[in-house]
């Protein structure tokens, strides 16, 4: 197992790509909440079943009532549109971590984290988490602050929006191979945008670090996953070597 504190192992090409071009965190917090509600194969998630249309019409009615409060500074919902390729071969290797197979997720970005966390005990939120558990197949839910992040994401229009569950060994490493590979998808894909959001109880969720971005079109990100061939060799093949997997999904918003 990786230790903290433990050097990042590159292998393949080095130095091909420029350094990823961060700013400070936000000071904010987030709560998020990811639900599998239909069973889809990677590219069938344009099929919704009825359950779904209505759960996405609460959650949406939910997030509209929460930008209203003061502390909230924006709630949105996203629903799956493509599971693109780049899963991380290492989560063969611990079969206990559960697939990320999330078909719809709410996040919330509150003034600070001490608001995403008492956010959880109010009756509202228990009551959509007791709709959220008993109409899906698993849920996911996390408050969470950024510890890395390209640029603020934009919700206020639609595109493509990654969340991509990362598995890693060690966070210290998972954050340094996030930093190491993130200067290919601003070079290769125009990425101008990400917020790297860390569990505030890693012991509740079975992911390091969700990182959350956007593009404007499909064809700005899913073509260079496809078919560039530097995307395995300095990416993928970065990952694996140092216990990390991706998990990534794409979505649009609801």
């Amino acid at each position: 197992m990786t230790k903290q504190g433990e050097a990042l192992q590159i292998v393949g090409p080095k130095n091909t790509f420029p350094e990823v071009s961060l700013i400070e965190p936000t000071q904010s917090g987030y709560l998020m909440l990811a639900i599998e509600i239909d069973h889809r194969p990677p590219i069938g998630f344009f099929l919704e079943s009825r359950l779904k249309k209505k759960l996405l019409d609460r959650f949406k009615n939910f997030a509209t009532a929460l930008t209203k409060s003061d502390d909230v500074l924006d709630a949105s919902v996203f629903k799956a549109l493509i599971v693109p390729p780049g899963r991380g071969e290492f989560l063969k290797k611990r079969p206990d971590v559960k697939i990320a197979k999330f078909d719809v997720v709410m996040l919330i970005e509150f003034e600070t984290l001490d608001a995403a966390r008492d956010y959880q005990h109010t009756p509202e939120w228990i009551a959509l988490m007791e709709t959220a558990r008993e109409n899906s197949h698993n849920v996911m839910c996390m408050s969470a602050s950024n510890t890395r992040r390209i640029g603020a994401v934009d919700h206020s229009t639609n595109g493509v929006f990654l969340f991509n569950y990362f598995y890693a060994d060690s966070l210290d490493i998972n954050l340094q191979v996030w930093n190491y590979t993130a200067g290919w998808f601003q070079d290769q894909t125009g990425l101008d945008n990400s917020t790297v959001l860390l569990p505030d109880d890693a012991v509740q969720v079975p992911y390091t670090i969700i990182n959350h971005c956007r593009w404007d079109r499909l064809r700005n990100i899913l073509p260079a996953l496809l078919f560039n061939r530097t995307f395995k060799p300095f990416v993928l093949n970065n990952f694996e070597h140092n216990n990390t997997a991706a998990n990534p999904i794409l979505y649009q918003l609801a």
